[in-house]
């Protein structure tokens, strides 16, 4: 999402790694990016990753479009918080590689917090700030830069309030969630060493501590705590 569009970025990628390299179809819309993806890097395209939606009818559809474009060794890489039970789901369908990532050390349906980078604005050439975000169904999110905060009433979060746009929210918004730890490449003093890892320790009972009962399952299921964009 840093380039102004997918085919931009997949020329970048292949002029980098070469077509050996593996592209990621699933940001917007998948057979238009396979379509662009062997346009870009011909039928020699090393792989492609799909990262979300349901994998096994997907991962068909696009083996089928693939060998229909004459990508028939094309690999087929597939990630999206998979264990051993999900891969065993797709024990049938035309998957090349795996990809564990949450699950590689907890797996049999421990929990596990997921950790995503998603790139919400960028600068251009011209110097302006241009916000972007990810349109696949599953992993829609509001473009641009956010403010979060935690509401909570007598000590437990109630909901998990987003702010579009600058940091205008009211003081009623609650406790805030982003906190500057690396800036420019460079972590900050209080988030180093032994004092960081007491300060993260701190952090963690609190934050603890403001989860309701629902947030204690083991079980997945839906959020706990709603998150309302305004």
């Amino acid at each position: 999402m840093l380039h102004d569009s997918e085919e931009e970025a997949f020329r970048a990628q292949v002029e980098a790694f070469g077509t050996d390299t593996t592209l990621l179809i699933d940001t917007f819309d998948i057979p238009s990016a396979v379509d662009t993806a062997i346009r870009v890097a011909g039928p020699s395209l090393g792989a492609v990753l799909i990262d979300s939606g349901d994998l096994p009818s997907l991962v068909r559809s696009v083996r089928a479009q693939l060998d229909t474009l004459g990508a028939t060794a094309t690999k087929i890489v597939v990630t999206n918080d998979l264990n051993e039970n999900t891969i065993a789901s797709l024990r049938s369908a035309p998957v090349d590689v795996f990809g564990v990532g949450t699950a590689v050390v907890t797996g049999s349906g421990a929990p596990a917090a997921g950790m995503v980078y998603k790139l919400v604005e960028h600068e251009d050439a011209a110097g302006n700030w241009v916000a972007v975000s990810k349109r696949s169904p599953e992993k829609q999110n509001p473009a641009g830069r956010k403010v979060a905060h935690r509401r909570l009433v007598d000590g437990i979060a109630t909901e998990e309030v987003v702010d579009l746009g600058p940091n205008d929210s009211t003081a009623d918004s609650g406790r805030p969630l982003i906190h500057d730890i690396i800036s420019h490449g460079v972590i900050r003093d209080e988030y180093r060493g032994a004092a960081g890892v007491a300060r993260a320790r701190d952090h963690h009972a609190i934050a603890l501590a403001e989860l309701p009962a629902t947030g204690r399952r083991l079980s997945p299921g839906e959020p706990a705590i709603p998150t309302v964009f305004r």
